[in-house]
């Protein structure tokens, strides 16, 4: 058998995907091109009472916009296919009735209704739901006319009831869980469907999945998992259990708390590269202090051996502080090009390319975001909104002075360009004696709307003459 290194993603289809799915993702796909192996992408939509029409397009899309690529999945496929477990109903069946055979699983016909009752009287001795056996010990006789008689029914995993799980993670080392505390695992659902733990269980095998890596909330899982693999006589994968991610007040990630879809910090304009970044810390530590890494870095020095224990705060502060570093970071010309689809759907054209990479590049050093982009734009597109403050500045005789200056000059100029704009600054201040505060800001605030932003030959280069013009004119006028 091939020592070959293989992991897989496997989500449901339930929606967006989450921050927390993205890192397990990232994780699978990095360990898989650091050790040469194969990442693979399975759908484990067998729950259709949750399954969302589009998500696994979605889900698709968001990935690949994040330059995650697998080697066997729906798109691609591979010789361990269909990679849709809903596809795969018949072969979970097989595996259902060999333990069955085992005496590893059994029927279970009760009613929605007698787990109710179940659920309420372990509730008022104040204990946690757990399922009380009752149709363990059925005879298999009573089981098959039951079944022929055509009632509905489950089929239920039958684990020990003494001693306990041992098992070794490769994140939390040896783990031991008591027996008492697994429940009798629902396998196969009245509908046909099988549940998550035997599809899982059951492709991991058929799928030669090496290791097994995600949340920690599926820990508690393992010894199920593990009984499962024993009772088919199965060599179970390596399991690796990632630590929780965590809001600022210690409390698990949810959307209660904020955006926790992908989707959501793409459409708000964080980059793809701050997302991978970001979230790839969010759990893993590297050596030193290296706190920015593009993909290829990543895969070079990622480790499983590295992975915390303890959850990971998911820090906005910080995440907006490594999206600047990114926008500071990445070539001009790349980040103007993401940056034009805030700029359409804000309904903002440039007409020149040279513009709109002079824009970004000015607002850049100033957003967080690249949605932020389009209000930082918008004194270029709409009516500029001048606070009372500002109006002031602009209705003092220094000001109206400067301004009917610059009017006439710009009104009479073939050309306007940056030495134009530079000698009219230098003449400013020796023909009106006006310079420093008393000259950029009444400038700015009567082109863009405020005392700071871009720099004057950007501003005007951007704006065209009509449109200084025009500007200049008005708040002349409304003194």
């Amino acid at each position: 058998m091939s020592n070959e290194i293989r992991v897989r993603f496997a989500p449901s289809p339930t929606g967006y995907l989450h921050v927390g799915s993205l890192r397990t993702a990232l994780y699978n796909y990095l360990y898989a091109r650091k050790t040469g192996g194969k990442f693979i992408l399975r759908i484990e939509d067998t729950d259709q009472n949750r399954f969302v029409k589009d998500a696994v397009e979605n889900l698709l899309k968001t990935l690949q916009s994040l330059n995650i690529d697998f080697d066997e999945g729906p798109q691609n496929g591979g010789e361990f296919g269909p990679y849709f477990q809903s596809e795969r109903t018949d072969i979970y069946r097989k595996y259902v009735d060999e333990l069955i055979a085992k005496d590893a699983a059994y029927p279970c016909f009760c009613t929605k209704e007698d787990l109710q009752k179940m659920r309420e009287q372990q509730k008022k001795r104040g204990e946690d739901f757990h399922y009380d056996g009752r149709c363990r010990d059925l005879s298999t006789k009573e089981a098959e006319e039951r079944i022929a008689n055509g009632e509905k029914y489950v089929v239920r995993l039958k684990v020990p009831k003494n001693g306990e799980c041992t098992f070794y993670d490769l994140v939390r080392d040896k783990v031991s869980i008591p027996w008492k505390m697994v429940d009798d695992q629902v396998l196969l659902k009245s509908d046909g469907f099988p549940t998550y733990h035997l599809a899982n269980v059951v492709d991991d095998h058929l799928m030669r999945i090496t290791h097994v890596i995600r949340g920690e909330e599926w820990l508690s899982s393992v010894p199920k998992h593990l009984f499962l693999y024993d009772a088919f006589g199965w060599k179970p994968s390596k399991m690796c259990h990632l630590p929780l991610l965590l809001n600022s007040d210690k409390s698990k990630l949810s959307k209660r708390q904020g955006d926790v879809a992908v989707e959501d910090f793409l459409k708000k304009g964080y980059l793809k590269e701050t997302l991978i970044n970001f979230v790839a810390l969010l759990g893993w530590h590297a050596k030193g202090n290296k706190e920015i890494y593009d993909l290829n870095e990543l895969i070079k020095d990622f480790s499983l051996k590295r992975l915390n224990k303890s959850g990971a705060v998911f820090d906005l502060d910080k995440l907006n502080w490594m999206n600047k570093q990114y926008l500071h970071k990445l070539d001009i010309d790349e980040i103007a090009k993401r940056a034009k689809t805030f700029f359409q759907e804000a309904g903002y054209h440039l007409e020149k390319t040279e513009h709109l990479k002079e824009l970004v590049e000015v607002a850049r050093q100033r957003i967080t975001t690249l949605d932020e982009i389009s209000a930082f734009a918008a004194p270029f597109f709409k009516g500029l909104e001048i606070s009372e403050n500002d109006r002031k500045i602009l209705r003092t005789d220094n000001s109206q002075i400067l301004l009917k200056f610059w009017l006439e000059n710009i009104q009479s100029a073939k050309t306007i360009d940056e030495n134009l704009i530079n000698k009219l600054l230098k003449r400013s201040g020796k023909e009106l004696g006006i310079k420093g505060k008393h000259l950029y800001p009444p400038l700015r605030i009567a082109l863009y709307g405020k005392p700071h932003g871009p720099e004057l030959p950007t501003i005007i280069d951007i704006l065209g003459k009509e449109k200084v013009l025009q500007r200049l004119e008005k708040q002349i006028k409304e003194k």
